[in-house]
């Protein structure tokens, strides 16, 4: 067998099932068109609509090499030959066109013939009763019978839910030689050892479930295949794990570098450079897809293996950030055939440094309370942390048992694995109970009916506003009805449409339907069911019905300010990349008439001049009034062109390029204007934080950003009239008068402090406690907490020997009090923080702090005096103690 790369091994499948008539498409995004499902987690993911029947297929046969991610077993990666979170999957697929026979002998012929697996080595394994498939395995390809097994549902039937397409499945598995067995004497096709390597699978969908269990054959019988191209890559490498192969071992090589390590001589250093090398291409294509860390989601997932690599680094000496210095050799790797590697780059290297250093801070606040559970069990002569603990420590700041086991170690305590062990297996069970990674929920609806009846709308919103069409369908609480009458709301699809669907961040639009005996309000345009326009409206006359003819028109003055700001963001949007750098890519945006909303891969808060000099670049290209290019092409040739493209659309093979001159070059299917000056102007209203490395610019344009000017204006020449100022001279008249607020309220609180002082000594009560220390407590009335402070760093300078206890009754409603103790009291046992947490408890509070000084706080101002009396037994009481 001849010795082929990882990425000669992607190319040889891809070539040979397009020389078989099938299509080629690029590997979808990560980020699936699916609700069901957090990730991309198979080949078949992106078409399986067709396969639902929700969509007709563009091409009868398909094959793709998809980027994939699935987590449900992450504790397995590194310690088994095979776990990874990150794959590709190798797939040829079809709908209703070729079927068993086709699919088997072209796999047989690919896997024998051009990859060069021993023939004598495949064994394949097929459903009980499924005799095509049998046929096609022993009469067409010429495997013997004893080579072919039979298993049942559990392990050769594949189902997509409770309900709908199903069907056998055939593995193809290969006999890697006895030195891969586990050694039994019932080693055979289907241990769970390597020596009978399932290398393929092909799913014959070929019936519909339905809900009490019986089977229909489909309309049109579904190939959907699937082969990991790591398990590939490992076989034809002669290796005995995809870690070996030349898809992982410069990454694994070069930490091994970084950390001054090797593989082969510590098993754990094996398994963290393996962690690593896998958690990388997750990494790094979970945000070149434009996912970005965050507490849910796809985001939680990402920060989670971040980490997890990042932890593991530190376990073989890599204490400082090192993930990013990995990038390049990934790119090497794999930015052939996937460019968006190369074209997001410095947005993952971005992402990457942010969260290494965020998790360095997590890290010491794990280690801060790591230290703390091991005094409290050497105060108790303990020597056993609880398993309970360690799993908080992994699962809330990311630490590994093996990192929490090694600091116990050094002092000499054990960590309960077992209670670990059952704190992670609840995780498991909850993480499973509510994962969305199932394929079961996107069923066939009504509004996928309704597109296979009719077929998309055609829209014909960028040429016109208003056309002549047909209402074909109409919907009233989600069914299908034949009218909607006057005063009732509900939804209509139109044949012909001139109104944009909400999409791509613009909204949809609005406007009104007219007809024989009837008139409409539509309040909102939306896509539903792939490219099915649906209208909500309101009939305000007569009676709408289904079939009725009518005259669609669009609320033209809305959709010129949606317009408006849509063509904004297109100049924003290259504004903030040229001002901030190309890592700066639009992660989100919100179009409407009254504003835009623009998010932004970005990590720091933007300066004054920054935003200055972003809204200066925009509105010198308003000025400037050029035309816009829209023009249809490929999406081979806009790329070709530099067009950005946004992770959050889904683009279909033609696309609509919107060129502004030499400034800005985009994918987008929305509205614009004919030319830049159409826009008037735009402003900036706020710039805010809306997650871990994404920022939010809110703008407006046109005659909502006017106003806007006018209102600031009139604002300014009234608190220019206040202040006797020119809007010139305004920021230094309001700093002036700032400072003098400022040294004015400062005299204030010092005379309190002086007004209080001199009749503090007749509110002091002093007591004494054991070892010549006294106690002093005084009560007042809504003095805040700075003073009280004051108040006792007075006394503290004055004597020594001293516990205070100062409190307040704030509004009449709380008490709020502190406690401070000189060095002396502190020999003596007393602890403040102990000390006003005991007291608090009287007035129904609660509070803490340091030994020399802490605050408490309580709602029960009625036994405020009581707690103040009882003050001195509860420091008595830790004198004593000592």
């Amino acid at each position: 067998m001849q010795y082929r790369s990882g990425k000669e091994l992607r190319e040889l499948f891809i070539d040979f099932w397009v020389s078989k008539g099938s299509r080629h498409y690029p590997s979808f995004s990560l980020v699936p068109d699916d609700p069901s499902l957090l990730f991309t987690i198979a080949g078949m993911v992106p078409f399986k609509k067709y396969y639902l029947g929700m969509q007709t297929p563009e091409t009868p046969r398909a094959v793709t090499s998809q980027k994939c991610i699935r987590t449900n077993d992450i504790e397995n990666v590194g310690r088994t030959a095979r776990h990874h979170t990150f794959f590709e999957m190798l797939g040829n697929f079809a709908w209703g066109d070729y079927f068993k026979k086709e699919a088997i002998t072209w796999a047989y012929e690919f896997l024998t013939e051009y990859v060069g697996l021993e023939k004598e080595r495949l064994y394949a394994t097929i459903y009980l009763d499924d005799e095509e498939a049998f046929d096609a395995w022993h009469n067409h390809v010429g495997l013997p019978e004893d080579r072919i097994y039979r298993f049942g549902e559990s392990e050769n039937y594949w189902f997509m839910g409770d309900t709908g397409p199903c069907g056998p499945c055939s593995e193809i598995m290969y006999d890697q030689g006895p030195s891969f067995s586990c050694g039994k004497s019932t080693c055979d096709v289907g241990c769970d050892c390597d020596r009978y390597l399932e290398v393929w699978n092909l799913v014959f969908t070929q019936f519909d479930r339905l809900e009490d269990g019986s089977l229909l054959n489909l309309p049109k019988k579904n190939i959907d295949t699937g082969m990991g191209l790591e398990r590939l890559t490992a076989l034809v490498q002669g290796v005995n794990n995809d870690f070996a192969t030349d898809l992982f071992q410069p990454l694994i090589q070069h930490t091994c570098k970084l950390a001054g390590t090797e593989t082969g001589k510590d098993p754990s250093t094996d398994m963290a450079v393996k962690v690593i090398s896998d958690h990388m291409r997750a990494i790094a294509f979970m945000v070149a897809d434009g996912i970005l860390p965050s507490n849910e989601g796809q985001g939680y997932v990402l920060r989670r293996l971040l980490r997890r690599a990042s932890r593991f680094g530190r376990l073989i000496g890599l204490d400082r950030p090192f993930l990013c210095s990995l990038m390049p050799v990934l790119i090497e790797i794999m930015g052939d055939p996937y460019e968006e590697l190369i074209e997001q780059r410095l947005t993952v290297e971005h992402v990457i440094a942010m969260e290494e250093e965020k998790f360095d801070r997590t890290l010491e606040q794990g280690t801060s309370l790591l230290e703390n559970e091991i005094s409290k069990l050497e105060g108790k002569k303990e020597n056993i942390l609880s398993g309970k603990v360690a799993f908080d420590l992994y699962d809330t700041f990311g630490f590994p048992l093996e990192l929490t086991e090694e600091i116990c170690q050094e002092r000499e305590v054990e960590v309960n694995r077992a209670e670990f062990d059952n704190e992670m297996k609840k995780q498991r069970e909850r993480a499973r109970a509510s994962s969305k990674q199932s394929m079961s929920s996107m069923k066939a609806d009504v509004f996928s009916e309704i597109l296979q009846e009719l077929g998309p709308t055609r829209f014909v919103g960028y040429e016109a506003c208003k056309v002549n069409s047909e209402a074909g369908a109409l919907l009233k609480n989600g069914k299908r009805v034949d009218s909607i009458h006057q005063g009732d709301a509900g939804e209509v699809v139109l044949h012909v449409s001139p109104f944009y669907g909400e999409r791509g961040g613009q909204v949809g639009d609005t406007g009104w339907l007219s007809g024989e005996n009837f008139e409409a309000e539509i309040t909102d345009t939306y896509f539903a069911g792939g490219d099915l326009i649906v209208n909500s409206i309101v009939v305000n006359r007569g009676t709408l019905k289904e079939g009725a003819s009518v005259e669609a028109a669009v609320d033209t003055e809305r959709r010129r300010s949606i317009m408006r700001n849509h063509t904004a963001t297109h100049l924003l949007h290259e504004a903030l990349q040229q001002v901030l750098g190309r890592h700066a890519r639009q992660s989100g945006s919100m179009v409407s008439d009254e504003f835009l909303r623009f998010d932004f891969t970005h990590f720091e808060g933007l300066s004054p001049e920054q935003i200055r000099e972003i809204e200066e670049k925009v509105n010198e290209k308003i000025l400037e009034n050029v035309d816009l290019n829209i023009r249809e092409t490929s999406m081979e040739e806009a790329k070709k062109t530099g067009a950005k493209a946004l992770f959050e659309e889904k683009y279909g093979e033609s696309v609509r390029v919107v060129t502004i001159s030499d400034f800005s070059c985009e994918l987008c299917g929305g509205l614009h204007v004919d030319s830049t000056g159409e826009i008037g102007l735009f402003k900036i209203l706020r710039e805010e934080s809306v997650g871990s490395g994404i920022r939010r610019i809110t703008a407006v344009s046109g005659l909502k950003a006017f106003s806007l000017a006018q209102s600031l204006f009139s604002v300014v020449s009234e608190i220019s009239h206040e202040l006797s100022a020119d809007p010139e001279e305004l920021p230094a008249r309001i700093s002036e008068l700032t400072e003098q607020v400022r040294t004015l309220s400062k005299e204030k609180a010092d005379l309190k402090l002086k007004l209080m002082a001199s009749t503090f000594e007749e509110k002091l009560k002093r007591r004494e406690l054991p070892g010549d220390i006294d106690i002093l407590t005084a009560r007042f009335e809504d003095v805040p907490v700075d003073l009280l402070r004051e108040l006792g760093d007075r006394v503290k300078n004055k004597n020594t020997g001293n516990v205070l206890l100062l409190a307040s009754v704030m509004e009449g409603s709380s008490v709020q009090m502190t406690a401070m103790a000189d060095e002396k009291a502190l020999q003596a046992g007393i602890h403040c923080g102990k000390f006003v947490k005991a007291v608090s408890a009287v007035v129904s509070g609660g509070g803490g702090g340091r030994p020399a000084m802490a605050q408490a706080g309580g709602k029960d101002v009625s036994s405020l005096d009581t707690a103040l009396e009882k003050a001195a037994d509860i420091a008595r009481e830790q004198i004593s103690k000592e």
